[in-house]
């Protein structure tokens, strides 16, 4: 029998989730809902789904397994709350929030309703960088000691879009900041120090945020992480992996000729979708679950505050 889902939030990464849904034979699209009320409709009648108007009605209907959460950052804490509290299997979309307090206070909030929640940290499941996980896990490089992470976007998103994104480590980043807690398993981050800059878009200033960044990051083991980052790149996305350990090095190379995210990570957006069907159906626990995204936030406010003061912060979790 086909697992039932809600889905809330149809931009441009939600839309495409339930896409995916929809073909999933594992999985019904049952609802879905956003806030356009016309956008709603539209994809409702596409998807053969139904065009939830009250969103109370898909946390009250007992059918409904999965609450699937793409909606604006804003909304992400009250609908994992209302989820926990119906007893639903969570996926949510990164960031959790923009404020830590709010996360941390959530957590505590649901934790007595022991909520089963994946996150949509969906670098975990590209083929290329998971096989370097499991090289390390094998002992093929031997003791891990850097990893480099770089990742440039096409071109930067609306001004509208950056204005509500937290800024480029928040935003951008923190998919880094969680492929490197990947990579480094139960070795945590324990400090950063970044640097950013504008030079040829000066649409970043007005909103004080960055087009180009670098974060060093230490771990507790003393594993150095170097994260270089643009919101621009004229030959389209520069997504790249390399692990270098006391016996070898390993790459996860760029794909070229993607000028989308969605097109780049086509494939790990799939496997994602089957961790979440394991997630419900064996209890299996996903590659990136709540912790995850709440370290991930504790590590771009760090990289903020070394950002400010120009000096290597140490991270408290």
């Amino acid at each position: 029998m086909k697992i039932n889902v809600a889905l809330f939030g149809l931009g441009r990464i939600g839309t495409m989730h339930a896409q995916n849904i929809k073909k999933n034979n594992k999985f019904n699209l049952k609802y879905v809902y956003d806030i356009n009320k016309k956008r709603s409709l539209s994809v409702s009648k596409k998807l053969k789904s139904i065009n939830l108007k009250n969103p109370n009605i898909a946390f009250k209907d007992k059918d409904i397994k999965i609450i699937f959460i793409s909606s604006t950052t804003a909304t992400h804490i009250p609908l994992i709350t209302k989820a926990a509290q119906h007893k639903k299997v969570i996926f949510c979309e990164k960031p959790l929030d923009l404020n830590i307090d709010r996360v941390i206070k959530c957590k505590k909030k649901i934790k007595k309703y022991k909520p089963k929640i994946q996150l949509g940290f969906n670098r975990r499941y590209d083929p290329g960088h998971f096989y370097l996980k499991k090289s390390l896990l094998n002992g093929k490089i031997g003791q891990l000691e850097k990893i480099i992470i770089t990742s440039r976007d096409p071109a930067p998103p609306s001004l509208n879009y950056l204005k509500n994104s937290g800024g480029i480590f928040r935003d951008m980043t923190i998919h880094d900041f969680d492929l490197a807690r990947f990579y480094l398993g139960k070795d945590p981050i324990t400090e950063v120090f970044s640097s950013a800059s504008n030079m040829t878009d000066h649409r970043f200033k007005k909103i004080n945020d960055y087009e180009i960044a670098t974060c060093v990051l230490k771990s507790k083991k003393g594993v150095i992480t170097v994260i270089n980052n643009s919101r621009h790149c004229k030959f389209g996305y520069d997504q790249r992996v390399e692990i270098f350990g006391n016996k070898g090095m390993l790459i996860s190379r760029n794909k070229k000729n993607y000028n989308f995210f969605i097109d780049r990570y086509k494939q790990a957006y799939k496997i994602q979708l089957n961790d979440l069907y394991n997630l419900v159906k064996k209890n299996k626990k996903p590659r990136s679950i709540f912790d995850d995204g709440e370290k991930s936030l504790i590590i771009a406010n760090a990289a903020y505050k070394s950002l400010l003061s120009k000096k290597v912060v140490n991270i408290q979790y």
